[in-house]
Order: structure tokens, then sequence, then C-alpha cells
């Protein structure tokens, strides 16, 4: 599955990056509002330009003043600047260059990424002679834009996409790469030591302690894996992912770049919003993923059907992961760990799993007697004929008289139906309504 960019948005406050970021994503999703540093938590969302996806982050703005958040805002803005493929530095035309905007400069002259400068608020359509006082940041060229007004994106965009890097995907096939994310002091790096089977990462119980990003390769029963950790950052000798938001964007993009996903809990604990967050990612990005609760050795008071009501509480909570494997664990008792790999192995079978189209359409038939279609639209779904096509996850085309008639709980029934009749576990599924001409 190839891996997609990461754009993240950078500069200081109040120059207009979360405008920007909803403009690019097409979206109103960040909190705008026209005073410095309302953002405070880093924001993506998905966006497309010219047919490729990509993700886009807006920080905080990076500030110089000892003013409330500053410091966290600036930590957050250099790990997006560490975790990005792309980076775009905004900053104010109005103002000008601001010392500010040279702090953030020299932050940006030391990453080896494409940077590319906007100068957003600039509302004058037909005055672009003016760009060239921008030059003396060092960073070429800047695009004059206007996130408010649209004046440029285009533009930027196509510089964008002409920044990234290009994605070995053949690489990628080579060994399937396991994601392990979850919030801070679930237990990962003890996982990842004891998958391994040696101590590669820092553990200790205060959260936060992972300061070595290293991807680990590993062989069992005769099939290779490469274990991607969210790792934290070392700045100046001190631990920087020292609160739960700060690992965020690191489970973006670990989870961008793998095949399966395995999202670790504290089994010891209530599921906290972050957990929903990071598995709401995964599912976003239609990811393969196992639910893994960690530290089974805390539960208290363990009865015969404990694990069992956990694992009820855990699909509760990932109603949209209904189709995740869930497994318990302790990394630090070393006790089932190896099932992980069982599960990895079945997943792995169901992602290339194919169904005859004879059995398909035999599913598709009986679903429509048992539950015909309501009506939407203006009209019935009937479905006609149903096939499996080559893709990296399962995915269905149903030819049928209008796709338009599709209603959303329709859609979601017939994914059910196919899963009741195929074992699917782990793995997304995509079905996609064609009208027959």
């Amino acid at each position: 599955m190839a891996r997609k960019g990461i754009v993240a948005i950078v500069g200081r406050p109040n120059v207009g990056k979360s405008t920007l970021f909803n403009r690019i994503i097409r979206e109103k999703k960040a909190i705008v509002e026209d005073k410095p540093g309302v953002t405070r938590d880093r924001m993506y969302g998905k966006a497309e330009w010219l047919t490729l996806p990509f993700i886009v982050v807006d920080t905080g703005g990076i500030t110089l003043q000892d003013s409330p958040f500053s410091k966290e805002i600036r930590m957050q803005a250099e790990i997006a600047i560490k975790e990005a493929d792309v980076i775009v530095f905004a900053i104010n035309y109005k103002d000008g260059i601001t010392q500010e905007d040279e702090a953030v400069a020299k932050i940006l002259y030391k990453t080896h990424k494409p940077v590319i400068l906007a100068v957003n608020k600039y509302d004058k359509k037909d005055q672009f002679d003016e760009s060239f006082t921008f030059m003396t940041l060092g960073f070429g060229e800047p695009f004059m834009i206007s996130s408010t007004h649209g004046i440029g994106i285009g533009d930027l965009l196509d510089k964008i996409i002409e920044s990234f890097p290009k994605f070995d995907e053949g690489e990628e096939n080579e060994e399937l790469k396991l994601a392990i994310v979850g919030r801070p002091n679930v237990g990962k790096s003890s996982l990842v030591n004891s998958l391994v089977g040696e101590e590669r990462m820092i553990v200790s119980e205060i959260a936060g302690t992972t300061i070595d990003a290293v991807d680990s390769k590993i062989k069992y029963n005769g099939n290779s894996y490469t274990i991607i950790d969210t790792a934290g950052m070392r700045k100046k000798g001190k631990i920087y992912e020292n609160l739960e938001k700060y690992s965020y964007l690191r489970s973006i993009s670990t989870i961008n770049k793998a095949d399966i996903v395995l999202l670790i809990l504290d089994s010891s604990e209530n599921i906290k919003d972050h957990d929903t967050n990071i598995g709401g990612f995964a599912f976003e990005e239609n990811k393969p993923i196992i639910i893994i609760g960690n530290k089974w050795d805390l539960v208290k008071d363990k009865e015969t059907n404990t694990m069992k009501r956990k694992e009820e509480e855990i699909k509760a909570y990932f109603k949209y992961l209904n189709y995740a494997k869930v497994l318990f664990i302790s990394a630090k008792e070393n006790k089932r760990i190896n099932k992980i790999f069982d599960i990895v192995d079945l997943v792995q079978k169901n992602i290339k799993k194919r169904i005859r189209t004879s059995l398909l359409n035999e599913v598709f038939n009986k679903a429509q007697l048992i539950n015909p279609a309501p009506n939407h639209n203006g009209g019935r779904l009937k479905i006609f004929y149903a096939s499996q096509v080559e893709a990296y996850l399962p995915t269905f085309v149903l030819f049928v008289n209008n796709p338009e008639f599709v209603h959303f709980s329709y859609k979601r029934f017939l994914e059910n139906q196919i899963r009741s009749q195929f074992d699917f576990s782990g793995v997304p599924i995509t079905i996609i309504f064609r009208e027959r001409k």
C-alpha cells in the first residue's frame, strides 16, 4: 500500500495557517479566529490535487514571546517539521518579514526537506512584482496567495505536488510493515522489545520516554516483518514527547507508512479520547487494524468472562472499527505475544482473499430478498451483478440501476452480509456502486 505525502503548514501566529489549511482540504476543520495563537493543537486533514491524495498538517504558530502555550506550540511545530515530506512556510504579506518570521526560517534552514514560502493575505491581484522583497528569507521565489479569496492556491498546490519525494512502492512490498501506535505509556516500547527480543527501546514508567525512532526488522515462522514504532524526540537532552498531543502526528506518520496497524491500549485503564482519535485516523486511511489490549497483568479481579467483557467494551468504543481483531497481552510478562503474529498472518490472508463471482452474486441476491433496499433519492436500488476487482484491499463493484439510490445504511447492510459469509476480519472492505448502462 503506497504511502501518502505529508505537508506541514508552519509559521508564526496569525499569518492565516488555519485558513490556508481549510482551503487546501476544502472544509472548515480548523478553528479560525482573528486572534494570535488560537490554533494550539496540531490538526490534520486529507487533501487531493491532480488526482494525488496527501495529508495536510496545521500547526500552532511558532513564537518567540513567552506567552501561554508558546513552548508547546513550538514543540508541536518541530515535530510536524520532522515528520513532513514538504513544508509550507506561511507569512503575512501585510506585516512584511518580522523577527519571528526570521526565527522560524532559522528552524527551517536546519531541515533538508523542501520548503515552500507562501506569502498569505495578498489581495492585490494585478501586482505580483513585490514578491522579490520576500526572497531575502532564502527559500526561493515565494507564492503570493490569499487563502481567504483563493488567489494563487492552485499554483501553490502544483508546487507541493512537484516537491513530494518519489515513494518506492516496490520496496514497500518486500516486507509487511506493522505500525505500533497508541497514546504514551500504554507499553508500545515494551511490546517492540518483546517482539524484537532485545532491549532496543528505553522503557520506564514515565510517559513519553521513547527517544529513538528505529524501525525493527524481524522474522517469525519464515515471514519477514518491519516494526514501525512511534518514537518521541530528543532536543537539547530533554525528552519532547511528554504529553499525549505531541505523539499524535507521530501516530499519523506511522499509520501512513504501514500495511497493518497495531493499536495498543492499556487494558488496566478506561479507554481515552486519544485512543479513539488514533483509531479514527487508521479507519479514515482505510488501514487493516488489530486492537491490542496490553498490560493484562495489571487488570484486577479477573473472572472467567473478564476478557470477553473487556472486548465488548472496546468494540462499543470503536464501533467504526467493528472489523478489527482484538487481542489481550502482557508485553511486560511476555504473555500471548506470539498470538500477534497469528492474527497478523490471518489479516494478511484476508487482505489477499478473493471471492468467486458466482458466490458473491449469490450473497447479494439473498441480501436483496432478506432486506430490499429502501426508497432513496426518488428510487429503489436494484443490484444486477457483482464482482471483486483487483486492488490492494478487498474491493467489490456492484452494477446497479442508479448509484444515487444507495442509502448509507443499506451499503453498511451489504458490507455486513459479505462479512457474515466470508472472513475479512481485521480488514476494511470497499464497495463501489456503478450504473449498468
